[in-house]
């Protein structure tokens, strides 16, 4: 297994980590993902652990707690100091006016909860896990910063954030000479590369790392759907809980996925996650998985390198439209485009 930095802190984590969205299934939205149970999740974890991936990726609003809670106890085998745990708050925990959101009260109590149901007396990464428009940006950073202080959390991110509103925040952070967020939690892959206009440079420029969630895009690069084959069988593409995709875009990826497969002789799953650390600020890619066997496959695209001519086929087959003023920059500006993918 590869390790990275976690941007431009001085901590390296493994280039894959375990999310844990799967674990518990006790809601109705995260039962669609999986209902892994404690003794199949001390199977994943071991596997992992196993492969050199050491790091685990878990939010409380997973199943209102009950990921955490299975992670907890099935990292209690290990010492803590072989492990790297990531959590999150922001999502709405209840119908309480204070159960939802990023303020210091939320953040305090949020911190303390998810400490008990992990069984941890620390947390190595600790994430805003959605953008809050009323809780101001110097109330999350001081009290994140208070919790560095106070050894509740090592490390701190923001999730699901648009680049202007990270960037605020990374304004207000260099202003009041507090800690900085090492690190967005973002959706991206081969199917879905809105991240690369705004968010992708801003990491680059800035040394915010990149963990990737959903890097399969809910299964629809695993494989199980082709242009001449859908399988859905027993998975979360039967579901509402699967991300929507333009068919023929979808299509495309898989037809070029299917001639890497063939020339490799990697799976569809592997070649698209290999295809992710390629790029420009990823420091790790949040994997989940049902079985051991897929988990097993998707942590040894790892290990993958692919040949530059099947990243250029990967490359084109995905290339999205430009928003504006991005197709006005490329177009002016063609390869001195200041910020295009290929000055990185």
């Amino acid at each position: 297994m590869r390790y990275r930095f976690l941007g431009k802190s001085g901590v390296k984590i493994p280039v894959m980590m375990l999310g844990t969205a799967t674990f518990g299934g006790s809601t109705a939205l995260f039962k669609k993902w999986g209902d892994t149970q404690l003794d199949e999740a001390k199977g994943l974890v071991k596997a992992c652990m196993d492969m050199g991936c050491n790091a685990f990726d878990t939010a409380d609003c997973y199943s209102l707690g009950d990921s955490e809670r299975i992670l907890g106890a099935a990292l209690k085998a290990y010492k803590r100091e072989e492990v790297f745990i990531s959590t999150k708050t922001g999502m709405p925990m209840g119908d309480g006016a204070n159960e939802v959101g990023t303020s210091r009260s939320k953040i305090f109590q949020s911190v303390d909860s998810s400490l008990k149901r992990l069984q941890t007396d620390y947390i190595d990464l600790y994430h805003l896990h959605c953008y809050d428009a009323k809780s101001p940006h110097l109330e999350s950073l001081q009290t994140l910063n208070e919790l560095v202080k106070a050894g509740k959390i090592r490390y701190f991110g923001v999730s699901n954030y648009s680049a202007w509103h990270l960037m605020k925040m990374l304004s207000i952070a260099d202003k009041h000479h507090l800690l900085r967020p090492s690190v967005h939690q973002a959706y991206y892959s081969l199917a879905a590369r809105e991240f690369e206009n705004e968010l992708m440079p801003l990491g680059v420029e800035e040394g915010v790392g990149t963990l990737v969630w959903s890097p399969l895009s809910g299964s629809l690069l695993s494989g199980k759907i082709k242009r001449t084959q859908r399988d859905v069988s027993h998975s979360r593409l039967n579901t509402d809980a699967a991300w929507e995709v333009e068919e023929e875009r979808l299509y495309s990826i898989t037809d070029a996925l299917e001639v890497v497969q063939r020339e490799s002789g990697y799976s569809y799953a592997q070649i698209s996650l290999s295809w992710l650390l390629t790029r420009p600020s990823v420091s790790s890619l949040v994997i989940g998985a049902r079985n051991l066997n897929q988990l097993l496959d998707n942590l040894k695209a790892s290990e993958i390198v692919l040949d530059l001519a099947h990243i250029e086929l990967l490359d084109k087959a995905s290339q999205t439209k430009l928003a504006y003023p991005y197709w006005h920059q490329r177009m002016t500006m063609n390869e001195r485009d200041p910020y295009s993918v290929k000055r990185y």
